[in-house]
């Protein structure tokens, strides 16, 4: 009986065992999408992307996203809530490049894939992978088409450079930066903004990348300097603010203003003439290949490529503008409102 009863008892082990091993062998592949605030249009459409594509592909996906912009607590409690959950993926669009890494580096050590989306860690190689727009490439075009569209004029410009924030994130400077490559203006550092010493550079203000910071930043550079004649903005609702202002001293109208992002309001605004030129990203494929990435490596441990020549997946930018110039590749606003978000 004692033999009868502990094989019986193995045999039952054995069963629960087996049904444990299939039970999770069924468990959904766990993701995360963690975004620097969840009302901001570029984040809104990236969660649809990473949902829509986390569905498609039976995954698991939670999101989290900060108070504000900049809310670093938020994310790393984030991090460590994925971390707990035991999710295999994580998509991160950190609000402070570099005091994330820590936080980042946990999850990597719990064997979580990490990348970055659209705002490159500090330093980059910190996330497995960065699926991004080439926010200088970006930058860049925005600069060539700025000084085309003035000519021989954009020698003696004046220029207003309206930034993101003090703290200068990587996408804050890569932007920046590209920006005056393309307008014919040497770099300084080119890791930060603001030490250029061109003199067409009237000076640098941060917006925090919204229309009231925008307002206020351009009426800052417009009592520096009241003949600003372009002005370079690190998004779509900072020129809308600086346009605000522009308009308040009769200057809308002989100023050009250019910006990054592309998202549908900002496409109508170039349709409006309130911005000559945006670069327009793609916050939905970023996300979308994200959640196919982390598929990918809970299948078998296959990390992303970087784009050839470049250490981050590059998801693509196209220049935006009503007004195209010989040199430098463009869409019009009928075809951006096509490929908006927001």
């Amino acid at each position: 009986m004692i033999v009868k009863s502990s094989l019986r008892l193995s045999l039952a082990a054995s069963v629960l065992a087996l049904s444990a091993g299939f039970a999770s062998a069924q468990d959904p592949v766990k993701a995360c999408i963690i975004t620097k605030t969840d009302t901001n249009p570029f984040f809104v459409k990236m969660k649809e992307g990473a949902t829509a594509k986390a569905e498609e592909l039976g995954i698991e996906l939670k999101s989290y996203a900060g108070r504000v912009d900049g809310d670093n607590e938020a994310q790393v409690a984030a991090i460590e809530a994925c971390i707990a959950d035991g999710a295999k993926g994580i998509l991160l669009t950190a609000s402070d490049t570099a005091a994330i890494v820590d936080s980042v580096q946990s999850a990597r050590d719990a064997g979580i894939l990490v990348i970055a989306l659209d705002t490159p860690l500090d330093p980059i190689d910190a996330a497995d992978a960065t699926f991004a727009t080439d926010n200088f490439a970006a930058g860049r075009l925005i600069g060539q088409w700025a000084s085309a569209t003035m000519g021989d004029a954009a020698a003696d410009a004046k220029i207003a450079m309206l930034d993101l924030a003090i703290s200068q994130p990587s996408v804050d400077v890569l932007r920046d930066q590209g920006f005056l490559e393309g307008f014919g203006i040497d770099l300084g550092d080119p890791n930060k903004w603001g030490d250029e010493t061109d003199p067409r550079i009237v000076g640098n203000e941060v917006t925090a990348g919204n229309e009231e910071g925008g307002l206020t930043a351009m009426e800052a550079l417009l009592a520096k300097d009241p003949d600003i004649n372009v002005v370079y903005t690190i998004n779509e609702p900072a020129a809308a603010g600086a346009y605000e202002a522009l308009k308040a001293v009769g200057k809308e109208g002989s100023t050009l203003i250019v910006s990054v992002d592309g998202g549908c309001p900002g496409v109508q605004n170039i349709k409006d003439g309130v911005i000559g030129a945006t670069s327009q990203q793609y916050p939905l494929e970023m996300a979308s290949m994200g959640i196919e990435a982390i598929a990918a490596f809970a299948k078998d441990g296959t990390k992303p490529t970087p784009t050839e020549g470049k250490d981050f997946v590059d998801t693509g930018v196209m220049l935006i503008t009503d007004k195209p110039v010989d040199g430098v590749e463009s869409v019009d606003s009928t075809k951006g409102a096509e490929l908006c978000w927001g």
